[in-house]
């Protein structure tokens, strides 16, 4: 039996309602979910604002493309942050790129106040900011955990990822109308500054602990020396086929994410009466009149997603916290991969059946919810049995670059299927549908190695 001192705390207890918990563990859940939740919250608090500016001005066409420049960004972000981390130790690191990131928010905050025009470069940052923290921070939780461990407390890590979208969602919706898009960068910023206080927190207090001083200790004093990220990558088979399998899952998202765009700006200006110049109205006031009337659309472009977000981020919520410990305990990792390109085979269907802006949205709804709580946890775990340096450098280039590939992909499948086919939204669904097919092939081969490498996961 357990002495007094050996029993686990009432935190331990109450987290074992969903998931295997051990005595002592429930602490530093807690900050690490506390800490994802924040990292979450800002993003999506920014997020909307993003679709907001680039939809209102530049269109569904010119947001696919920039999503594409994403990727020619990050062939230069990537093998800095290699060099980064070659410089300097893990916590050095995290704490240099989040307060870069919190730094730039700022200045895009006062950039807006001189009127510089963002929706473009906005939205090519707000891109690479979204995939590089979120990758650094499970990069973070996969040296900080046994492969053991990161199996069993993922999904409750996870958790704090789907409330912080649910939350950043929520605060958009409520705020957006009352102080206007650009003062929720400031609030982004100081999330990213709470976050970064957090990582440093957990650090601290692990290090306390004999189970977890070692894996601190390199954490603190090492240096990730070695190859880049990408070298890293291609070195290795297992790692080569998550890259392969992140590009093409982000195609088919990217692609899809262009369809319901697509509708939204279609429908958002349909709601918003065209102007009519009248014969008593001068050229200031009718340029003035369809400025306004721009605006009305951005408004209603940012309310649509912001309500989106939120309920999708609910149910991904929802399936974190009830599910996801659940089914991959029941069926392991290589089968839950299977599952969101399986969803994904079906709405993409039920879309070419049903082409209506509502089917769209559940369809995304259904298809987004798993990519954030199931998928994002599953493909997390891939990396618990690969190397440190693999973890940070090899983790943020697929997570960046191999990602953002996916939208250079999918950028140019618009602009071949509108240009050269003349495909309307149908078209690109009925094409999803078959890369869907595809990325279930890859998700059965990654799902091969993986237990060749981890035996018991």
């Amino acid at each position: 039996m357990n002495t007094p001192d050996q029993q686990p705390s009432l935190l331990d207890r109450a987290l074992r309602l969903f998931a295997p918990v051990k005595r002592g563990e429930g602490g530093t859940i807690l900050l690490m979910a506390l800490n994802i939740f924040l990292l979450m919250t800002a993003y999506y608090i920014i997020k909307p604002v993003r679709e907001s500016l680039i939809l209102a001005n530049w269109g569904a066409e010119a947001k696919i493309y920039a999503s594409a420049g994403q990727a020619v960004l990050l062939l230069g972000v990537v093998p800095l942050y290699s060099h980064l981390a070659r410089m300097l130790n893990s916590r050095r690191l995290i704490t240099a790129v989040l307060l870069f990131f919190a730094g730039c928010l700022v200045g895009f905050y006062f950039l807006a106040q001189m009127r510089v025009p963002l929706g473009i470069p906005f939205y090519l940052w707000v891109g690479i900011f979204n995939v590089m923290v979120v990758a650094q921070f499970w990069s973070f939780a996969n040296d900080f955990y046994t492969p053991e461990q990161g199996k069993r407390l993922f999904a409750l890590v996870g958790f704090g990822m789907s409330a912080g979208a649910v939350l950043g969602s929520v605060v958009t919706h409520l705020l957006i109308k009352s102080v206007g898009v650009y003062s929720l960068m400031l609030l982004s910023a100081m999330l990213l500054l709470v976050s970064l206080a957090l990582t440093l927190a957990t650090v601290r207090g692990a290090g306390r602990t004999a189970t977890a001083a070692g894996v601190v200790s390199k954490m603190a004093d090492e240096p990730l020396a070695g190859r880049s990220g990408f070298a890293l990558v291609f070195a290795n088979r297992y790692l080569t086929l998550i890259a392969l399998m992140m590009i093409l899952a982000n195609l088919v998202n990217t692609t899809g994410e262009y369809v319901l765009g697509a509708r939204v700006q279609a429908a958002s200006q349909q709601s918003v009466p065209e102007v009519v110049r009248t014969a008593d109205m001068s050229q200031a006031q009718y340029e003035a009149a369809v400025i306004d009337r721009t605006a009305q659309v951005g408004v209603a472009i940012g309310e649509f997603y912001a309500d989106f977000f939120s309920v999708v981020n609910l149910v991904g919520l929802l399936a974190q916290l009830f599910l996801v410990a659940r089914l991959v305990a029941w069926i392991g990792v290589g089968p839950a991969l299977l599952i969101l390109p399986l969803i994904a085979i079906g709405g993409y269907a039920m879309m070419a059946v049903f082409p209506v802006l509502g089917m769209a949205r559940w369809a995304k709804t259904a298809e987004n919810a798993t990519d954030y709580s199931l998928q994002n946890t599953v493909r997390n775990m891939l990396f618990l049995p690969t190397t440190r340096a693999e973890k940070y450098k090899a983790k943020q280039a697929i997570d960046t670059f191999f990602v953002r590939m996916g939208d250079v992909l999918a950028a140019l499948l618009v602009l071949g299927g509108t240009r050269l086919l003349h495909l309307g939204p149908s078209g690109f669904i009925l094409v999803n549908v078959g890369l869907a097919a595809l990325w279930c092939w890859l998700a059965l081969a990654i799902g091969q190695r993986h237990r060749k490498l981890n035996p018991d996961g």
